[in-house]
């Protein structure tokens, strides 16, 4: 492990880079940087993708967070070619703890509280409805908002803000509440967020929030309860994709999609140190050897721990070759053996998840690998406009770009995203055989919409392991697309492996 990050000064590239080529020194076998920064405009700018290029130069596979921005579009970080880009997606456990309103109604909380009401009902109010010295930041349970006065004894409704939930819980504990129920505004949606909660609490989406809202204006003695919290095994439907998780398209190279792949990264059991509180603010003293966290942080060590499991399987396997077989055996389909959605319902794509849900027992056996070289990163850095001097600075190796540069959807990437598609075009992909001798792989292709898709040749027979065969990929606008993106996909199959490849196209 090494520390890249300051409490005074942040995480600085020095840092960064120093840490990254004491790791390559180290004979380290994979990075995992959960670190996302706003994406540099030029990767020679960027001292994780510099240092992430020499690692894989050297066979070492970098793994990084995409970053917690979402659901906002083109928020991803960490978009360099040679870095495996992690986003976030939900497991099938919950933390159900139920709300139940006076009237019989219940709101379908979680919390991750550790704290218990009685069984029965107790006053209830509405936080905006408690303010001290006519507070305009009551609802949201802001500090010294509230009037203990009309919270003591009574559980309040506080409405999410942009801070932390166990915020508002200190709040109402110092106003004299006894409970909390933690609703989420519009801007929030149905995304729970869990806090480590200071006293008992639950918290509830935005509808359920109208609701419990409603309820308290039009009964003057208002009450709920609140059901201790639980764990429950095989939720459905998982997984469903994180909206704080970071989203394409890549805004730095648009035909190279990012990010490459989602994985478990909301409400992870997570170890954690003694040297800070489980919320991490100054007020809480608690201290605990475990923690629930949710990010692409908690997410990009998952990966990281499918790639050691590929590298001792397959020592000889480049990074490309791990990314690879990691992104072409991923599942798009949830628990419900239903496409994967938005945490707003959504049916998720590429932008959202990548090649799909990582399946590290498929990416054992992927039959087939895209492989890339070093000397591919650099053809790609040409054709992205980075000069000679630029290229050395990002790669430290004197090579010269030449005339004849392959257009940058030509990278042997697993998946292929073409933009300002206005003609025809044709990329370009090779295919390496891991898997049993004499096989022969048909495709199919789900075009994107609007779009003609035609690959050859559409069968491809590989004699041996370590065989390479190559194909083309032809796309045609058969008509306007007014300026979307449209999704779709290519998969080559044996009859045991699967191998597919997302597609995104525009025409913008």
């Amino acid at each position: 492990m090494y520390k890249v990050c300051w409490s005074d000064v942040g995480c600085t590239d020095a840092d960064i880079l120093a840490a990254m080529s004491d790791g390559i020194k180290d004979g380290v076998d994979l990075f995992s940087i959960s670190l996302g920064f706003n994406p540099e405009p030029h990767f020679e700018e960027n001292a994780l993708a510099i240092g992430a290029f020499h690692a894989t130069v050297q066979g070492i596979s970098v793994i990084c967070a995409a970053g917690n921005s979402g659901p906002t579009p083109a928020t991803a970080s960490n978009l360099a070619p040679w870095i495996l880009t992690v986003a976030a997606s939900t497991i099938d456990r919950d933390f159900p703890s139920p709300a139940i309103l006076g009237n019989g109604t219940i709101l379908k909380g979680q919390s991750l509280s550790p704290y218990k009401l009685a069984d029965k009902y107790f006053p209830l109010i509405f936080a905006g409805d408690a303010a001290i010295d006519n507070s305009t930041t009551a609802s949201a349970c802001k500090a010294n908002s509230l009037d203990p006065k009309k919270v003591q004894g009574k559980i309040v409704l506080c409405m999410r803000g942009n801070d932390f939930g166990t915020e508002d819980g200190e709040e109402v504990l110092n106003a004299g509440g006894i409970a909390c129920i933690l609703g989420n505004s519009p801007a929030n949606g149905k995304h729970l967020f869990l806090d480590v909660s200071l006293l008992p609490e639950t918290n509830i989406n935005v509808d359920d929030a109208v609701i419990a809202q409603e309820y308290i204006r039009l009964n003057r003695n208002a009450k709920a309860k609140i059901v201790p919290t639980r764990t429950l095994l095989g939720t459905k439907p998982a997984p469903v994709v994180a909206d704080f998780s970071s989203k394409g398209p890549n805004s730095l190279n648009p035909d190279i999609l990012k990010p490459d792949i989602t994985a478990p990264g909301v409400r992870i059991l997570a170890a954690w140190s003694g040297a800070n509180s489980p919320s991490g603010l100054p007020f809480d003293h608690r201290r605990v050897a475990f923690n629930i966290l949710q990010g692409t942080s908690m997410a990009c060590p998952h990966v990281a721990g499918v790639v050691a499991l590929l590298k001792s399987i397959h020592p000889s396997w480049s990074p490309a070759a791990i990314k690879s077989a990691i992104m072409t055996t991923a599942t798009i389909v949830n628990n419900l053996n239903q496409p994967i959605t938005t945490a707003l319902g959504d049916e998720a794509n590429s932008f959202d998840f990548g090649s799909g849900h990582i399946n590290p027992n498929a990416a054992i056996d992927p039959g087939l690998i895209y492989d890339t070289q070093p000397k591919d990163y650099v053809l790609f850095l040409c054709k992205a406009g980075y000069n000679n001097s630029a290229i050395k600075l990002i790669t430290g190796l004197n090579l010269t770009c030449g005339t004849k540069v392959p257009s940058i959807s030509n990278l042997n990437y697993p998946s292929v995203a073409i933009t300002n598609l206005r003609k025809v075009r044709t990329v370009t992909r090779t295919l390496t055989n891991v898997g049993s001798k004499g096989s022969m792989y048909v495709v199919t292709i789900q075009a994107p919409h609007g779009i003609s898709v035609e690959i050859v040749p559409t069968s491809l027979y590989f004699a041996a392991q370590g065989v390479s065969k190559s194909f083309t990929i032809k796309f045609t606008p058969s008509h306007p697309s007014n300026g979307s993106y449209l999704f779709g996909s290519y998969e080559w199959f044996d009859g045991v492996h699967a191998v597919r490849s997302p597609i995104v196209v525009s025409t913008i």
